[in-house]
């Protein structure tokens, strides 16, 4: 049951105010409320209904840049230490979801990072050896035994514990539940400025009604306010295919969470009535909504070639096929914290392919942030921080 969201019919304050009902704003939401603060959100569509229906709520705590080329940036100590963290955000998630029975259709899943492109055998065991070093959980699989143990043919991959998948639309409305529980306020209504000129920030909804708040949580996906802005950050697609419910002989092992070790990677989960989803095809040159659908036909072709030369014990049809938009950065790595000049203004942004687990983890740093408990490793995420001298 979706909470109840009138419009704004007159100006009021509250303490924090929430732009965003995704699943980033409602985790946000929820952690925040349940610390005791007076949160409002707004949305101006139905909440979970925006970037987060896209999401294949793949919740991997491996990310988009290895462990390697994070190293070759910003040294193994740093590198580490933010593959710890987002490891210890997917388990925080889990734990959050038991706490509360969010019914969400969570499963604990291994993944199967896969030797791709550029990336073979060799690059994956040094991959490895640094994860051991960094205390990060798996193990190496050669072709032999990849394919003994999971019927896949490349060259090589790292098979990985603790992560998860599940329903991001379930997930994101059932954290709602739980923030109105707590007394949050779920508002329809756009904003269109904010003035962080003084002890408060003034936000003018698209009613010309005012919020004035002591603090305001920007998630709203990829989309960012003309006064944030990072040389980071960019916009890309991507596109997914769904198949028919499958046979459970045709499902790899243990339904493994699969993605690939190249830059423009694809990445494949089954579903609890046994649907395999692929998705790829990213396009940093494609944004707008119209131009992607336009290409829905040929990158659904395109993920069902991948598909089938990834597992050919499947049937390559595709029952349904989406895109959504998403940010991306250069390093990988996501932006959070304090909108530089707006010390009031708190945002989280450029998730990747991590969406959900960058999420919470921007819903723990933003509150602690708000409490004024900032950490010297919040600097990793930072939203103003400096590219990395070594791209790999």
């Amino acid at each position: 049951m979706q909470p109840v969201r009138p419009f704004v019919d007159r100006d009021f304050r509250c303490e924090i105010l929430v732009v965003g009902a995704g699943i980033t704003g409602s985790l946000a939401a929820e952690h925040l409320a349940a610390q005791g603060h007076e949160v409002c959100i707004i949305d101006r569509q139905r909440p979970g209904l925006g970037s987060t229906t896209a999401s294949t709520a793949m919740l991997l705590w491996e990310i988009d840049s290895s462990l390697n080329d994070l190293t070759a940036m910003y040294g193994f100590e740093r590198a580490a230490g933010i593959y710890r963290r987002s490891f210890g955000a997917v388990s925080g998630l889990a734990e959050l979801v038991n706490t509360h029975s969010l019914a969400c259709g969570m499963r604990h899943k291994r993944s199967l990072y896969l030797a791709a492109g550029k990336v073979g055998a060799r690059e994956l065991k040094t991959e490895h050896e640094l994860r051991m070093r960094a205390g990060l959980p798996g193990e190496y699989l050669d072709h032999l035994t990849l394919l003994e143990k999971f019927g896949l043919y490349r060259e090589a991959a790292i098979h990985s514990i603790g992560s998860a998948d599940a329903d991001p639309l379930l997930l994101c409305q059932a954290l709602l539940n739980v923030a109105t529980m707590h007394g949050t306020r779920i508002f329809d209504a756009s904003a269109e400025n904010y003035d962080n000129s003084g002890q408060a920030v003034i936000v003018e909804l698209d009613s010309g009604h005012l919020i004035e708040a002591k603090h305001v949580v920007l998630a709203t996906g990829y989309v960012m306010p003309d006064f944030l802005d990072s040389s980071l950050h960019k916009i890309s697609s991507s596109w997914a295919v769904a198949t028919p419910p499958q046979p459970a002989s045709a499902i790899w092992r243990d339904g493994a969470l699969i993605w690939e070790a190249s830059e423009n990677y694809s990445y494949a989960r089954t579903t609890n009535d046994n649907r395999i989803i692929m998705g790829g095809e990213d396009d940093d040159q494609v944004i707008e909504p119209e131009a992607r659908d336009r290409l829905m036909p040929a990158k659904a072709e395109a993920l069902l070639h991948r598909l089938n030369g990834l597992w050919s014990h499947a049937e390559p049809v595709a029952e349904f096929v989406w895109s959504g938009a998403f940010g991306t950065t250069t390093d990988g790595l996501p932006l959070i914290g304090r909108v530089p000049g707006h010390p009031r203004i708190h945002a989280a942004f450029g998730y990747g392919g991590n969406g959900i687990t960058y999420s919470y983890l921007a819903s723990r740093m933003i509150a602690a942030s708000i409490a004024g408990n900032d950490q010297p490793w919040f600097d990793d995420f930072a939203i103003d921080r400096d590219a990395p001298e070594a791209t790999p």
